[in-house]
């Protein structure tokens, strides 16, 4: 097995590229040992030194490090733990335990429809983007005219991420959402 890796813009989160699927559907991100309980995998990672957040996506694994150790230095212990989560063939997510994940706001009526085409916005144009870069980006709400959205993976703490939110996707939204009137990052 050859696995890749790719830098993110952020600058703590490395990106690993197996060649292989890595969640079938949707993304998991933990930024704690105790939410990594769900994912075999990302319970290993955590067990590394340095190692402060796993986020799983559609065919890679972002990894944040603490400041105190070098990538020269985790980088191969997480190739390890990667390769041979994938020779032992164990699964990726545990679907037994409950992920703890805050639900998306319930919408009705006229809302529903914008928050309908904010979504698609989002999985269309935003999604792909960021993925690309390590990370994801998920809707939380809509009220009031204002989007709030949770940034996960590289994405989650990078020094751009700000710029990311209020340049980009709030621009976006707004050219083609008259209703929003800014994007916040979600708690």
């Amino acid at each position: 097995m050859f696995i890749q890796t790719e830098q993110t813009p952020n600058p703590a989160t490395l990106k690993f590229l197996p060649g292989e699927t890595v969640m079938e559907t949707g993304t998991a991100d933990f930024r704690t040992t105790d939410a990594a309980e769900r994912s075999p995998l990302a319970e290993r990672l955590f067990l590394l030194d340095g190692v402060e957040g796993v986020f799983l996506g559609a065919d890679f694994i972002a990894v944040t490090k603490g400041d105190a150790r070098d990538w020269s230095v985790v980088k191969p212990e997480i190739l390890g733990v990667i390769m041979e989560h994938y020779t032992m063939g164990t699964a990726m997510i545990n679907e037994a335990v409950e992920s703890g994940e805050d639900d998306v706001q319930a919408v009705a009526g006229e809302d529903a429809e914008i928050v309908a085409k904010i979504e698609e916005l989002l999985e269309t144009r935003v999604r792909p983007a960021v993925a690309q870069d390590g990370g994801d980006i998920v809707f939380r709400s809509f009220e009031e005219g204002i989007v709030y959205l949770k940034m996960q993976g590289a994405c989650a703490g990078c020094p751009s991420s700000s710029a990311t939110l209020k340049v980009g996707i709030e621009n976006l939204l707004k050219h083609f959402i008259p209703e929003v009137k800014e994007v916040r990052p979600a708690e």
